[in-house]
């Protein structure tokens, strides 16, 4: 990132996504998975035989996407009881910035909550600049400043390339939002703290009567830099005849915590067929949704047949539209999910879609005998 006079003013104005951290029971079989569902490459690994004692951790990389898959070699240490009480699930949204050190003390006077002073890590390729603070949940943030480093990922990792030649590359490319779930009525509070921490604003917000169903609703508000780089939408459960899928989160995960990110594509029906045929698994959509799409959301450039044939969802706003699919949680909790997008000028988040997505998403919920 280009260093401008707003950067030097504000730290946080030129972000992006520097990578996720998943924590997790077993990460060798964890970072197997991403790599043979979602086309995952290992880059890098850390561990006993790099000098860190304690954990594992395996760094995936697709296109800009980088994943870390984390797990503890320590019975009780602090990752080995998130992932007792979580499950596996996202720890750290780790944002890039071109100043660690002064990205973290506007955050600090923002009010946000310190898990770990700046503090700098040096080996033969240069240095990497660190400081984390403390989210919804047991959720952070990691600021994340990688200037003149020429290492692999950072001090402590070796490059560890791995590939899996019989799987489909479905051309992910690049985070478009992390979306975290929170309890009851803090939806507010917490937008209010990527206003104060981040100096984000709010994109667009969802009440109970835009994501309902018969039975269940919720409320959203987005939160977003100037840039609209890094979103970051906010749910929190709405009162409904039946649980929620933001209720059963909360449940299973035993707390607020990272619901979904959403991954861009710049093709997503050739990327759905490669994820399929990996056996990535997603949420069915009715038959019915098909049916007078166009009308309702104007032309596109897609075949309705191909849409139908994949189930992919379609939504439009004044700069354009999108197409969206979800996929099954990703481990045995029903918590963490991807979606998968594809922006042709639109900045909605499928407000036009909640109806069928809820519908998809109760049918599974009653599976589970969660509704």
């Amino acid at each position: 990132m280009s260093t401008t006079t707003e950067a030097k003013r504000n730290p946080l104005a030129q972000i992006d996504w520097d990578y996720v951290e998943f924590y997790v029971g077993n990460a060798k079989q964890a970072a197997h998975y991403y790599m043979s569902a979602f086309g995952f490459e290992q880059l890098a690994y850390a561990g006993p035989e790099t000098g860190i004692k304690n954990r594992v951790s395996y760094l995936l990389e697709q296109n800009k996407l980088r994943f870390l898959i984390t797990a503890s070699l320590l019975p009780d240490d602090e990752i080995a009881r998130h992932v007792a009480l979580h499950g596996d699930g996202i720890k750290d949204v780790a944002i890039a910035v071109e100043d660690a050190r002064a990205a973290f003390e506007m955050a600090v006077r923002g009010g946000a909550r310190v898990v770990s002073q700046p503090a700098a890590y040096e080996d033969d390729f240069g240095t990497v600049v660190k400081a984390t603070i403390a989210t919804y949940g047991e959720t952070v943030h990691s600021f994340v400043q990688r200037t003149g480093y020429r290492g692999v990922f950072a001090p402590g990792f070796v490059e560890r390339r791995k590939s899996l030649a019989h799987v489909a590359k479905p051309g992910l490319q690049f985070i478009d939002h992390c979306v975290g779930n929170v309890g009851w009525g803090e939806m507010d509070a917490w937008g209010d703290f990527y206003a104060r921490v981040f100096g984000f604003s709010q994109l667009v917000s969802f009440d109970d009567k835009d994501i309902s169903t018969e039975y269940t609703a919720l409320r959203s508000k987005v939160m977003t830099d100037a840039n609209h780089r890094v979103k970051f939408p906010i749910n929190e459960p709405a009162q409904g005849k039946k649980k929620s899928q933001i209720e059963e989160y909360l449940d299973f995960y035993r707390g607020a915590g990272v619901q979904h990110m959403a991954i861009r594509t710049d093709d997503i029906a050739e990327t759905i067929r490669a994820l399929r045929a990996n056996g990535v698994e997603f949420l069915d959509t009715p038959d019915a949704y098909y049916d007078d799409l166009e009308a309702r959301v104007g032309r596109i450039d897609e075949a309705i047949d191909l849409l139908r044939e994949l189930r992919i969802l379609v939504d439009r706003d004044d700069q354009g539209y999108m197409l969206q699919i979800f996929t099954q949680p990703l481990q045995d909790r029903p918590t963490v999910f991807f979606e998968i997008i594809q922006r042709k000028g639109s900045l909605s988040f499928g407000k036009g879609n909640f109806k069928a997505l809820f519908v998809s998403i109760e049918r599974e919920q009653e599976r589970r005998g969660n509704l």
